[in-house]
Order: C-alpha cells, then sequence, then structure tokens
C-alpha cells in the first residue's frame, strides 16, 4: 500500500499534466435531448449522415478525461468516416457535476453495474438512437479511450446481449478496481485481480448466454499513464468467454506495429491487440495520406496507423462490410443481437452524491491528524477528478 504522501503526489502530478484539447474546431454533432430517465446524469451527442438508409450500425464512443465528445470526434475521425461508410455515432459526454475531469466513472460499482448509474444512461442513449433512426441492433459497437476504455469495457461486460463487438484504448479490464486507491494501482500496472477472477467478473456481470462481443484491443508500450500490463489483462479476461486460448491465436505487423490475434473454436477472429511501440498514453492516428483521418493533439496522437479505421474494419463496418453484406464474422459475433431488447425506461431518480468520510485514517495507516489529512485527500481527489 502506497502511504498518503505519495498517493498526494501522483494527483497533483495528474493534474498538472492536465492537457484541455483546444475547442476552437467544428463541432458536427447534434443533443440527443430526450432518452429516459438519466440516472448517470450524462449528455448525449450523436452525428447521422444525411439520407442514412434504415438498417445502419451504430457506433458508441466513449471519450477520455478532460476531454468532450466534440473534441474527441475531432481527433478520432468517427463522425467522418460514419459519413464515408454510412453509419451512426453516438457519443455519451462526462458532465463536471460528475466529475471534475470530465472522467467517465468506470471504477464506481454504482456507475458499471447493469441498469443503474452511467451505465444504464448509455444504454438508455443507444434505445433512443436505434429506436429514433431505425438502427440494426445487430450492429452496435462500442469503443473508448482511458476511462473511456474502461467504461466500454464496463458496457461491454454488463450489456453483451446489446453489442456486436467493441474496442478499448489504453483502457481497463471491467472489474479490475472499485475504489479509488485500486483505480490508481491498476492504472500503474499493479495488483489486480487474478486471471481466472477477472473471466469471473466478466461471466457474471449479466446473464448472458449467447455468444459475445468481438474485442479489439490498443495499447502503447510507452504509455505512463495506464500501464500496458492492462492490455493483457483484458485480452486474458475476455479469452475465458470466447473460449480462445494461447493456441488459437496468431502474430502480424500491420502498418508497422504489432497485431496479436485470437480465434474461437470455428476459427473467427474474436479478440485482437494492438500493441504501438513507443507510443504513450492516447488513441493511434493517421492524419496524412489518401486514408489520413482524424487530428493530432493531446492524447491523440500520430504514430502512422488509423485506430479508428482498423477497429471499424474489424467490425466488418468500414470497407467491404460497411453497407452490410454479409460477412463470416460478423453475424456470428452475437446472434443474440438480433433479438427484441427492452427500452430501458428507469423510475427517475437523483443522482447520490459520491463523497468519503473526511475522518476515514490515511491509506499508510497513521493516524496523526485524521481530520486535517482527510480533508487534504478529498481536495485532491477532487483536483484529479476522482470524487465529487
Amino acid at each position: 500500500m502506497r502511504n498518503i504522501s505519495d498517493t498526494i503526489a501522483r494527483l497533483s502530478a495528474m493534474r498538472g499534466g492536465t492537457a484541455f484539447y483546444p475547442q476552437g474546431h467544428l463541432d458536427s454533432l447534434s443533443d440527443l435531448a430526450e432518452f429516459g430517465s438519466n440516472p448517470g446524469a450524462l449528455r448525449a451527442r450523436f452525428y447521422v449522415p444525411e439520407n442514412l438508409p434504415r438498417g445502419a450500425a451504430l457506433v458508441v464512443v466513449l471519450h477520455g478525461c478532460t476531454q468532450t465528445a466534440a473534441s474527441y470526434d475531432h481527433g478520432s475521425g468517427w463522425s467522418r468516416l460514419a459519413a464515408e461508410e454510412g453509419f451512426a455515432v453516438l457519443f455519451p459526454e462526462q458532465q463536471r457535476a460528475n466529475n471534475a475531469n470530465l472522467c467517465f466513472n468506470w471504477f464506481v460499482p454504482e456507475d458499471v453495474t447493469r441498469d443503474r448509474g452511467e451505465a444504464l444512461s448509455i444504454r438508455q442513449m443507444i434505445e433512443a438512437m436505434v429506436t429514433t433512426h431505425g438502427l440494426d441492433r445487430r450492429r452496435i459497437f462500442i469503443t473508448g479511450l482511458s476511462a473511456g476504455g474502461a467504461m466500454a469495457a464496463a458496457m461491454l461486460a454488463t450489456y453483451p446481449d446489446v453489442f456486436a463487438g467493441g474496442a478499448i484504448l489504453a483502457g481497463l479490464a471491467y472489474g479490475s478496481a472499485s475504489t479509488i486507491p485500486e483505480a490508481f494501482d491498476r492504472m500503474r500496472g499493479h495488483g489486480g485481480p487474478s486471471k481466472s477472477e477477472l473471466q469471473r467478473r466478466l461471466a457474471q456481470a449479466s446473464s448472458h448466454k449467447g455468444n459475445w462481443p468481438k474485442i479489439s484491443i490498443w495499447q502503447g508500450t510507452a504509455d505512463r499513464t495506464v500501464a500496458p500490463s492492462n492490455a493483457d489483462a483484458l485480452v486474458a479476461q475476455w479469452q475465458g468467454v470466447h473460449r480462445a486460448g494461447a493456441g488459437h491465436g496468431r502474430t502480424e505487423a500491420v502498418d508497422g506495429q504489432t497485431r496479436q490475434v485470437w480465434c474461437d473454436v470455428d476459427g473467427n477472429e474474436v479478440i485482437e491487440k494492438y500493441t504501438i511501440a513507443g507510443m504513450g498514453h492516447g488513441a493511434p492516428l493517421k492524419t496524412a495520406g489518401e486514408d489520413g483521418l482524424g487530428h493530432a493533439a493531446p492524447f491523440m496522437l500520430d504514430v502512422g496507423i488509423s485506430s479508428t479505421r482498423r477497429i471499424a474494419a474489424f467490425w466488418n463496418i468500414a470497407g467491404r462490410g460497411a453497407r452490410g453484406e454479409p460477412q463470416p464474422a460478423a453475424g456470428a459475433a452475437n446472434p443474440a443481437a438480433g433479438t427484441a431488447l427492452d427500452t430501458y425506461i428507469a423510475t427517475e431518480k437523483s443522482r447520490p452524491a459520491r463523497v468519503e468520510p473526511a475522518g476515514q485514517p490515511p491509506p499508510d495507516g497513521s493516524r496523526a491528524s485524521p481530520v486535517g489529512i482527510g480533508k487534504t485527500i478529498e481536495d485532491a481527489l477532487r483536483a484529479a477528478g476522482l470524487m465529487r
């Protein structure tokens, strides 16, 4: 267990290193005003190309800390790709009242449990988009960066019946942390549940009995915010439900980077992991050339490979599979997603404040000035965006 001075120092470093995305870019997103009880108190934004036919796919995109939906869209290029390939994009957006640094609360149990908190808000947004725009329930996907990646992992775990695929960029495994100290330790690659325990938590996050979403995982080797070991934990967690062991995969080079693939017993690609050599914390981009997409910015890193395009191709919604032509892996990935889904409209309720007792003893076990230390911890946590 780290002592209190180290914890506060790391919090201060995070706060000092925060880089806010420039907001002078064109915002092409619209607001989804009505979508349910919204217990997570999130904002919903979306992009639908002109003349989008019924039965198009939907991609849900979760931004990282300090980012907005519009800034992440501008950097990643998801709405531009949607216009090119013909699908809709939903951008849930965190609010400062929930998290000062605009991080999705992936480490708060009430927000990552099925039909509760932020997870339910995102589910309600999806249902509203599908119903309003006549989208294909069999082709709903989700992706996210950092805290957004960890929240995407939570959505895939708690609603595997909803998604045909997911992509997690510099994120963390579902159930890897449930407190603020655990969140910091997991981000740094310290501790965490065993492989078997991670697999158990995923399997028990819902009552799902059908096939599971296919998963794309992206990680930089020089990431000092979310340690690369978290990508390995994600692979291990999803190997269980896909029954894809180490013997069912291969390794290849793509755009000069390492791609590992794991297949199920039928030979379908169900897990892929991209390891980006020398890349820090962020989403991999390729902004130049005919296939360039997105714009470089803090946490949006131009490293010569477009995660947005590669992820969409893995899901078969870009290129050959973009218009819904039959693809071996697309329908097989999650046939249960084609069944009717409930409209998740829960009873309206207020969002509980997340304030921990100021008198808690510091994590190093000392008892000196508990009230003063508690206040210092709270102030630091709020400054880092990890506490209200």
